[in-house]
């Protein structure tokens, strides 16, 4: 079985963009920041409420003790990043793309999604929950143990991801394709899991996790 996959929108970021430098960063509730890249530093302990980026790239940047809560996010790249424990619940984020970037842990609880692209990154533990998403792919990623229940999906895509102990109760799988992940076991209830795509192995992985004898025939 297969579905056909909808094409998900790149960041579209200009030429030529001009570099901002950590001392310059203060970030003010509402504050804007736009047209820029910032690389090679760390940014630590910083707040802000409903703060928007657009167009802005960020290059091995660390994010230490921050807290962006309702950020907006259009047309951003994060590169060789680390995320990890970052607070940016109920943001919202539009072509935006991650590639190589640690999100160990990070909680972006009650967020909206639309043509966001994860590539090679590593997020386990990540609190996704409650969040809506559309047009989003996560390639070559690891999710094991994130909390994704209660999720709100639409051409939500994985390729070689690894799901292990994911939980992802109170959210409707169907036509999304687990088939290309890994996993020994997800937080799931038979609803969750009705019309999802999965391969033959894992028949057998959700078999036993809701309650089937599998017989083997030997």
């Amino acid at each position: 079985m297969s579905t056909k996959k909808v094409k998900i929108e790149a960041p579209k970021i200009p030429d030529g963009l001009k570099p901002l430098a950590v001392s310059e960063v203060e970030w003010p509730d509402e504050h804007a920041i736009s047209d820029c890249v910032m690389q090679d530093c760390s940014i630590t302990n910083q707040s802000a409420y409903k703060a928007c980026f657009d167009r802005v790239v960020f290059n091995n940047v660390v994010f230490r003790g921050t807290s962006l809560r309702k950020a907006e996010f259009t047309d951003v790249r994060f590169e060789n990043c680390d995320l990890s424990n970052i607070e940016m619940s109920e943001m919202i984020l539009h072509r935006v793309a991650f590639h190589n970037c640690k999100l160990l842990g990070m909680d972006i609880t009650g967020s909206t999604l639309r043509n966001v692209r994860f590539g090679q990154c590593y997020a386990d533990y990540a609190v996704l929950r409650f969040s809506n998403f559309k047009g989003v792919s996560f390639e070559k990623c690891s999710l094991a143990k994130a909390d994704m229940s209660n999720m709100t999906l639409a051409n939500l895509y994985f390729t070689e991801t690894n799901l292990d102990q994911a939980q992802l109760s109170q959210t409707k799988l169907r036509g999304i394709d687990l088939s290309d992940c890994q996993f020994d076991g997800l937080g799931v209830t038979l609803e969750d899991v009705r019309g999802c795509i999965i391969s033959p192995a894992q028949a057998v992985v959700f078999a036993v996790k809701l309650g089937f004898v599998v017989n083997n025939g030997e």
